[in-house]
Order: C-alpha cells, then sequence, then structure tokens
C-alpha cells in the first residue's frame, strides 16, 4: 500500500536520552526514509513517556520508586550544587509536568540535531502518556469486558496472560518457564492477588502517587504497556499498524504485553512487523556511569563532535547486531562524513546547486537502495556509495541528485546547527579579519581571531589564496 503506519517506542522523559536510546530512535528514522525514498508515504508515530512510573515496573507490579520523582530531586540538586546548570530554567521543580517538559524539550532539541523527522511533528506524531489517559482508559474497560482482564483483590487491574495463547511468540518466553520467574523478569513479590506471575498491570489505584487520574478502579496511574497500545492505536488511527520499532529491552516484557492486551482489546494483531535493534556498548563494554562511559549527544557535542558524525556512527552497524560505539569509530565516520560533505559541495559549485530528476533505476541509487531492501544491510549500502563517490559518472546535476537522495535516507550532508556554534557568516567575517590582521603585521590579533574559531569547533587553515574554516567534525 502507498502508506505505511510505524510506531516507535520512544523516550521516558525523566532525564536526558543517551546514545543508546538514540540508536534505536536513529534507526526507526532511517527506516522511515528508506521507505519514503521507496516511495511510500510513511506516518510515524513515537511516544513520549511522562507519567511518573515505578523504578521497577519492567520487573513487576509495584514497589521501587517514583521515577519522576527521581527527577525532580536530581533538578533540585543540581540547581543547589550549581545555579547556571541548565535544570535552572524549570520555574517549579516540585511540579512534574513542568520537569516533564524540560526534558521532552531536551529530548527535541537533540533529536532534531540527530535529525530525527519525527521531532519536526512534534506534538501531532509523539504523543504524550499524560494526555492519553482516557484512550487507555477506554481500553482496560474493553479488556475486562472481553474477560481478559480482571480486578484483583488488591484493586489493580491485571492482564490475564492465560487469556492469550500467544503471549510468549515474540521473546521466546513460555508461561511456564514465566510462572517460575525465569529470566528474573517477574518477581514474587505482589503475586499473591494474581492469577498468574506474568499477567501484568493495567492500571494502579493509588491516591497518594505523584500523577495520578480518576478512573472507574480508583484515582491512581496506568501500567507502562498499556500506554503504548493506547497511544499506537489512537494517533494513527488504526487497529493493526505496519511496523513497530523498540530497542531490544522493549522485546520483554513492553512488546510482548503491548501484542496480547491489543489483541485482547481489539480482536486483531497490533503490528504486522517487529524490528529491534540490538544493544550499544561504548569501548566494547556495557554503557554506565559507574564506569565513566555513559554519554548523551551534548556530552559528545561539548568534545567538539558534530552531530552529524554521531548520527553516521549510530546508522553504520546493521540494527540486529550489538555495536560498539568507539571514539576510534568517531573519527572515521567523521572522515566518512566529510567525505560526503566536499563532494556535496564540489557537485553544487559545479552545478549552481542545480540537480537533475533521478530514479531508482541509476546504478548508484538503486545499489544503495537494493543494499537497503536487504533488511536495511547499511555496510552494504555505505560500501556502494564509498565505492562509486570519488568517480561520479554521468553529468554533474545527475550526481547532485543522486548523492541527494542518498543523504536522504543517511541524513548527514545537510549540517544541523549547534547551539552556541559561529554561523556561516561570522566565519566569513573571521577568516577576513584574520587575513586583514596579518596584512597589518598584527599576529597577536590574527592569532585571538584564529582562536576564537578554533574554540568555536573550526579547523582553521591560511594559505596563498587566504585564511578558510570549516567546522572540525571530531
Amino acid at each position: 500500500p502507498p502508506n505505511v503506519y510505524m510506531y516507535n517506542c520512544g523516550p521516558t522523559v525523566y532525564d536526558y536520552a543517551h546514545i543508546g536510546n538514540f540508536r534505536a530512535f536513529v534507526f526507526a528514522d532511517v527506516l522511515r526514509r528508506f521507505l519514503e525514498l521507496t516511495g511510500l508515504r510513511v506516518q510515524q508515530a513515537m511516544n513520549l513517556t511522562d507519567v511518573g512510573h515505578m523504578t521497577e515496573d519492567g520487573l513487576s507490579d509495584g514497589g521501587g520508586r517514583d521515577k519522576m520523582a527521581l527527577a525532580m530531586e536530581r533538578m533540585q540538586l543540581a540547581r543547589k550544587k550549581d545555579g547556571r546548570a541548565p535544570e535552572h530554567a524549570v520555574a517549579d521543580p516540585s511540579d512534574p509536568y513542568q520537569v516533564a517538559a524540560y526534558y521532552i524539550r531536551a529530548f527535541l532539541e537533540d533529536a532534531r540535531l540527530l535529525r530525527l523527522k519525527v521531532a519536526d511533528e512534534y506534538p501531532t506524531h509523539m504523543p504524550r502518556a499524560t494526555e492519553h489517559i482516557p484512550q487507555m482508559q477506554r481500553m482496560i474497560a474493553a479488556l475486562l469486558q472481553r474477560g481478559c482482564a480482571y480486578v484483583a483483590a488488591d484493586g489493580a487491574v491485571y492482564f490475564d496472560v492465560q487469556s492469550f495463547p500467544g503471549y510468549g511468540a515474540l521473546s521466546g518466553n513460555t508461561l511456564d518457564r514465566l510462572r517460575q520467574g525465569a529470566g528474573g523478569r517477574v518477581r514474587d513479590e505482589h503475586q499473591a492477588s494474581k492469577r498468574h506471575p506474568a499477567d501484568f498491570l493495567l492500571w494502579k489505584p493509588d491516591p497518594t502517587h505523584l500523577m495520578k487520574w480518576d478512573s472507574p478502579w480508583g484515582a491512581g496511574y496506568p501500567g507502562w504497556h498499556i500506554e503504548c497500545s493506547a497511544m499506537a492505536t489512537s494517533v494513527l488511527g488504526r487497529d493493526t499498524i505496519d511496523i513497530h520499532t523498540g530497542g531490544e529491552d522493549n522485546i520483554f516484557p513492553h512488546h510482548e504485553c503491548e501484542i496480547a492486551q491489543s489483541w485482547g482489546a481489539t480482536g486483531r494483531p497490533l503490528a504486522r512487523f517487529w524490528m529491534h535493534t540490538r544493544f550499544l556498548l561504548v569501548e566494547g563494554q556495557k554503557m554506565s556511569k559507574s564506569k565513566g562511559n555513559f554519554y548523551t549527544l551534548r556530552d559528545l557535542i561539548a568534545r567538539g563532535i558534530d552531530p552529524a558524525v554521531v548520527r553516521y556512527e549510530l546508522l553504520k552497524a546493521h540494527y540486529r547486531a550489538n555495536m560498539n560505539f568507539t571514539f576510534k569509530g568517531l573519527e572515521d565516520s567523521a572522515h566518512a562524513v566529510r567525505r560526503l560533505r566536499e563532494k556535496h559541495a564540489e557537485l553544487a559549485t559545479e552545478t549552481r546547486g542545480e540537480a537533475t530528476q533521478v530514479d531508482l533505476s541509476h546504478p548508484m541509487l538503486g545499489a544503495f537502495a537494493a543494499a537497503l531492501a536487504d533488511d536495511l544491510n547499511m555496510s552494504r549500502a555505505l560500501g556502494e556509495v564509498f565505492k562509486r563517490v570519488g568517480e561520479f559518472r554521468g553529468p554533474a546535476a545527475e550526481a547532485l541528485a543522486v548523492l541527494r537522495r542518498i543523504d536522504a535516507v543517511l541524513g548527514v550532508v545537510e549540517a544541523a546547527p549547534v547551539p552556541g556554534s559561529a554561523g556561516d557568516g561570522r566565519v566569513a567575517e573571521l577568516c577576513r579579519a584574520i587575513d586583514a590582521a596579518r596584512a597589518a603585521k598584527d599576529f597577536s590579533t590574527a592569532d585571538r581571531l584564529r582562536q576564537e574559531l578554533v574554540d568555536a569547533g573550526f579547523e582553521v587553515r591560511t594559505g596563498a589564496s587566504g585564511t578558510t574554516a570549516r567546522r572540525r567534525l571530531a
């Protein structure tokens, strides 16, 4: 069909997203861009989880601490420690909605720097969980009516996994294994009121909870899993969508539960295809704050790394393979991005920016698309590009069109503006000022201006034709 409906599990907005999160988000963006390259229209939705779930909601149905409360504590500590911390922009850090809004803004800034198309469609296709509570409650009511859910002795509403014979098909778990708590994802605590240990929470009545809503089952909050089923179907307007993506850690229990409750509520499958990125390692190790190898996009930008280089690094490995994120890899990615940008600039200069029309019958574009059609074989697709990029054949206007269509998928040639960086006009002005200072033999001024450009993230070169500066990528 001409339209593709795709839903991506998005961020929990209790903190800044890290590069492991963004691997899954960049993958979904590349998938969307490739489908659009082939002529399909993609309706994409990505949720923003801003409900104050408990720290152990992924493992059980209670206990732990409220993640939003922890975010609020962290924000207040940051303000006490450093009044200039970005978090001081929140007027009232004791208001969970303001804290969530701050981290949503931060995520959108990062997502736009990484050229995620869905971020430009906020809020239409980026639903907030707190704004879809009625849809969640209607789905819970339908599950109760169909006999797929029950109200337990503790007042909580649970999904009855034994009502859905297909439970476990996505992850390979069985109800017998889950009854024994296999894999550590089902705890013994809170089991007394449940029919089966794997039954999962749909609604938790708790009038003391930080974020709560009235419901037929008491004031409280929704379970984590029901949120995505309700938002996917309501935002995309259909019971069955085409593609659902997420990280490997979403497979069980989150996506397994989504499948079960969606089928129970509608009698139809939630998605035709499920696609998951595997884990991201950093320098061969699991990412951890205690190990000092935990990075957000902001951390990398502060090190002088261009967001396009981070994007390229995150997309170049196959999505179904574990990825090892390294600083050597970032250097290689910077070299690749520079080659593409320089070739684009060369062709744009030669053609004065005019490009012809090309389609997938073009040998280079066709080879690129064919590689991606093979389960997004990105390494092969990039190999096809760099095998030919230095020797484009045919008119320059045609080559420019091919490169632009390839970058419509890669998203790395056009630089996103980095906050605090010098604009092109300012860069050219400083280069001219350096040349003028050198001509006047005012070398201290020339050195000072050069350092200003270096500090802003530019490589500065002075030759016979004058001073030039280009952004340092990594």
